[in-house]
This record gives structure tokens, sequence and C-alpha cells, in this order.
């Protein structure tokens, strides 16, 4: 259990890293993106509180999803931790993103190409998990 948790950490921190990176390659790429993060009637402040789990909520999802790694990686089955790294991503991205990010352009005014970008970061984070997981947790 104790091997679990800290492999947790750890693809939380993957997870958080590769969440600021994307989103600030999406915002350069997308200047638009950066001012759709600045609708104060959307998004919280930087300056507000609250905004602190932003840091803390990958890792939640890291040990959450070392969980379910745990108890599911006999079905990514492959020949290298790469290939299960792209099922093990896909397969939790179809399940836990795509409806989410679904209902996320139906509830909010926010642009696809924030979902878009949201949607290639969640896919990016798990596949980089599928590849800490099978290469750490055998």
């Amino acid at each position: 259990m104790k091997k679990l948790i800290l492999i947790g950490v750890l693809g939380g921190i993957v997870v958080l890293i590769i969440g600021m990176l994307t989103g600030q390659i999406f915002q350069r790429l997308f200047p638009a993106l950066t001012t759709e993060y600045q609708n104060v009637h959307l998004f919280r402040t930087w300056s507000d509180p609250v905004m602190l789990m932003y840091f803390v909520h990958p890792f939640f999802f890291g040990i959450a999803f070392a969980w379910v790694w745990k108890r599911t990686n006999t079905l990514f089955a492959a020949d290298t931790d790469l290939q299960k790294a792209f099922r093990f991503g896909f397969a939790s991205w179809m399940v836990s993103t795509v409806p989410g990010m679904m209902i996320s352009y139906a509830s909010f005014a926010i642009s696809p190409l924030m979902v878009l970008s949201w949607t290639v970061s969640a896919l990016i984070e798990f596949i980089c998990l599928g590849l800490l997981f099978s290469r750490t947790m055998k």
C-alpha cells in the first residue's frame, strides 16, 4: 500500500507538470484561451484560496489511478510498457475524461478549443501515468 501511495504521489507530480505545460503550450498557440481563462464570471482568480485545489487535485488523481492500475493492469497486457501505457491511457481517458468534457461543454459557456485543450492534456496525462505505472508497479 505504501508503494502504491508513493507511486501515486509521483503520478500526481507528473499530472501537475503535464497539465501546466500543456496549458501554457495551448495558451501560446491560441491566445484566445488566455482571455477565456481570465473571465472571472467562469473561473476563479489565482488570488482565491480555493485555487489551491488546482495544485492538490493531481495528487488525489495520481493515487486513485495508481489504485485503478493495480486492479486492472492485466487488462492492458502488451509486449512493451509503452503499449500498456497507451492502452491504459486511452481506456482511462475514454471513461473518465470524454464524458466529463462533453457535459462541461454542454453546461458551461466555454469554447470548443478550451474543451479540446483539456481533453488533449488529459490524454497525455493518462498515457504518462500508464507509462509510470507499467514501469514501477510490476
